[in-house]
């Protein structure tokens, strides 16, 4: 299989600005493929390498508030680095957000634009995960989203319950991607979802109708005549498989 996870998706009112506020919060580099568009990834970071899921911003318009029911947890490793990274995030224009799940560890923060994250408590499983421990995908049943997206992009299963769904690249680098059963109700509104890249990207086509063979659906968003091609997952979910653009 070919398909890889490769970034994160934003959309953004002020691009560079939250672009600027990612790149600090995690020691990136910042880079821009054209105006609108703000790229992020760690230092000498050469794709496909799994080491790291990078973080994508585009700016459009008027960014909607729909339920893409993804989010970040960025990884520390002890409870005084936990408490310096939430200082320093605060510091760079984070916000405490009250999301009502106050049995899950960690501090949940806003980004400037309102995008909820989590900075986790130090956690052995993340010690060597980066600054992003987990990207995390809200859903209603974690072993339908972990029979579609383990086999969309060959991750290996570290964990797997009813309420939870853990998958990390079989290279054992990088973020985990974490399903996580969460009622509909408590779905927390941002404007976030995953882009995957065939590898070569030539292979795209293919690789789309892989997917569809999984249970994907292609979806118009009115993306209109672009490189990429959008698709939903098993539960609806959004996501891009991107193109030679």
């Amino acid at each position: 299989m070919t398909l890889q996870l490769v970034q994160v998706n934003f959309k953004a009112e002020d691009d560079a600005a939250l672009g600027g506020f990612w790149a600090k919060a995690l020691g990136w580099g910042v880079s821009s493929e054209g105006p609108g568009v703000t790229n992020l990834e760690p230092e000498g970071f050469d794709w496909p390498e799994p080491s790291a899921v990078c973080i994508d911003l585009v700016r459009v318009p008027d960014p909607e508030s729909v339920k893409y029911r993804i989010h970040l947890e960025l990884a520390t490793t002890s409870d005084a680095h936990e408490a310096e990274l939430v200082a320093r995030l605060r510091g760079l224009g984070a916000t405490l957000a009250d999301v009502g799940r106050g049995d899950l560890p960690g501090t949940v923060l806003a980004d400037p634009e309102g995008n909820v994250f989590r900075v986790l408590e130090p956690q052995e499983r993340y010690r060597d995960t980066g600054p992003v421990a987990a990207v995390v995908v809200e859903c209603a049943d974690p072993r339908v989203m972990v029979g579609f997206w383990g086999e969309a992009i060959d991750w290996t299963v570290h964990e797997l319950t009813d309420d939870r769904a853990l998958l990390r690249s079989a290279r054992g680098v990088g973020p985990y991607l974490e399903f996580r059963r969460t009622p509909d109700d408590e779905v927390v509104w941002n404007r976030v979802h995953l882009d995957l890249m065939s590898d070569p990207v030539e292979d795209q086509a293919k690789e789309i109708a892989r997917l569809e063979g999984l249970g994907a659906t292609r979806t118009d968003v009115g993306q209109g005549d672009v490189s990429w091609v959008v698709l939903t997952d098993p539960e609806g979910i959004e996501f891009c498989v991107l193109g030679r653009g």
